[in-house]
């Protein structure tokens, strides 16, 4: 009797994706070259799956080859924010802006539990369940972002979804190169091309 209850409640919290000997398949990896050098992200399709895979879908699309860094935040160029932040943020190639499809659910980090911390990618918007493409990658940790954060004034925070495993030498390169007072980089820095590694 004993032995059946242990293994009732072993089965009541292994994951119910998984079985026994099988290991979590790894989460996708994606290769941005840029002309300022090579960023390698993680895209976590498990906890922001449609945020992921939005991503993955323009990637496969070649939507971002040709497509721009446009954006730096940085502290000294932001004077009418009261919360201040740091990300650089890519567009798709302008030929592909129509190309976006619909917009999509955020994923709000209360849901997700993936904060916005350094080097986390995610998704800029307008107001709630309006990104529809691009990317941002956060530079320190930047709570304002998350859920509850302020940075937008409805409180819900931004849809994080992948994260820098290489190269966050080349976003705060990125990060430092010279804008103008609307926070445009000048000029953009290309993206040459965004390919899925295997």
């Amino acid at each position: 009797m004993g032995t059946q209850l242990a293994i009732v409640i072993l089965l009541a919290v292994l994951p119910r994706s998984s079985g026994f000997g099988q290991q979590p398949r790894p989460l996708p990896h994606v290769l941005v070259q840029t002309e300022a050098g090579d960023i390698e992200i993680e895209v976590d399709v498990v906890r922001a799956p449609i945020s992921a895979g939005r991503f993955l879908k323009h990637i496969a699309a070649g939507f971002y080859t040709g497509g721009r860094f446009h954006r730096t935040v940085k502290m000294d160029n932001q004077p009418e924010n009261d919360v201040i932040i740091e990300v650089i943020q890519a567009s798709l190639n302008p030929d592909h802006a129509n190309d976006a499809g619909d917009p999509i659910v955020l994923e709000r980090t209360s849901l997700t539990g993936f904060k916005h911390l350094d080097g986390v990618v995610s998704t800029p918007r307008g107001t709630p369940d309006s990104a529809r493409s691009g990317f941002f990658i956060c530079i320190n940790d930047q709570p304002s972002l998350d859920f509850g954060g302020k940075r937008n004034p409805d409180g819900q925070g931004f849809g994080a979804f992948g994260r820098v495993v290489r190269g966050m030498d080349v976003v705060r390169k990125i990060q430092q190169a010279p804008n103008n007072d609307a926070q445009n980089l000048t000029p953009p820095i290309k993206i040459l091309s965004v390919k899925r590694l295997e």
